[in-house]
């Protein structure tokens, strides 16, 4: 039976790849949303979807609604990919760069190609909300003129004449996507006891060096932080939520180091634990 998966995006898009990549040989549905919120609904309507979204970007940061998501969703982290992001510069087969005069993606893309379109002032920059998404439109509406910033791989897929590759600034661009699940469905993806990674949320009472203690501790019971992530708590003026990643090579030493901080903390939530992640191109 084929997986679904709930993404964020077209057919072609960098979920979509993301997924293919992590689900390498399984036979995948992929279910398109328009939103990140339309993920977790589709989730939460169908128990045995998975989802992916993004969580970070290299060089844009972190997508911090995505985090807020996550934690409201109740959904758990059973996984993740760091993929390595590459544009391209598409449209139609009978365009060509004389013809193009408008170029569509969306704002990040954008922003990652910036040095490319500075190179080509007479481009109109028009934002759109998917970067894939932008080529079906050029194909389905037939947009003479355009050309789409997305991946290579959304070409063949749409129709569309590839004019240019590898247009992206920073060629060390990647962006890491999680693979979530509802709860009741994790032993399907991972066995935590073999995993090497977790997320965490947790807030702190508002009093001096809360979060150095809590840091101390993980130290000592040598547990990795890899990230961490603050955002506010609405309607308490300078609170925050602390998001953080963990890496470690003992599950045992490292639920330890939990049981040791949760009296330092509040409101301790594990969003999942899971193997880390490997970077593909």
């Amino acid at each position: 039976m084929a997986k679904r998966i709930a993404i964020q995006g077209v057919v072609g898009s960098f979920h979509d790849i993301a997924a293919h990549k992590f689900f390498s040989g399984d036979e995948l549905e992929i279910i398109c949303c328009d939103t990140f919120e339309e993920v977790f609904s589709n989730m939460q309507s169908d128990p045995d979807m998975l989802g992916m979204i993004a969580i970070e970007n290299t060089i844009a940061g972190s997508l911090l609604h995505n985090y807020e998501l996550l934690r409201d969703s109740g959904t758990i982290i059973v996984g993740e990919h760091k993929l390595r992001i590459s544009h391209s510069l598409m449209c139609l087969p009978d365009d060509d760069w004389d013809d193009i005069n408008e170029v569509n993606s969306h704002p990040v893309a954008l922003m990652q190609c910036r040095n490319f379109l500075r190179r080509h002032p007479k481009f109109k920059i028009v934002e759109t909300t998917d970067t894939a998404g932008s080529a079906k439109d050029i194909s389905e509406q037939q947009l003479h003129g355009h050309a789409a910033i997305c991946s290579k791989f959304a070409a063949p897929l749409y129709g569309l004449k590839i004019l240019e590759e590898g247009i992206e600034t920073n060629k060390h661009n990647c962006t890491r996507f999680l693979v979530l699940s509802q709860p009741e469905k994790i032993h399907c993806y991972i066995d935590p006891h073999k995993s090497d990674k977790a997320s965490l949320v947790f807030t702190l009472p508002h009093s001096e060096g809360s979060l150095s203690q809590v840091l101390s501790i993980l130290s000592f019971y040598r547990i990795n932080l890899t990230k961490i992530q603050s955002l506010p708590i609405i309607g308490h003026e300078w609170e925050y939520m602390f998001y953080i990643d963990l890496t470690y090579d003992d599950y045992t030493r490292y639920r330890q180091s939990v049981d040791a901080i949760r009296p330092l903390i509040s409101q301790l939530n594990i969003l999942g634990e899971y193997k880390d992640g490997k970077s593909t191109i």
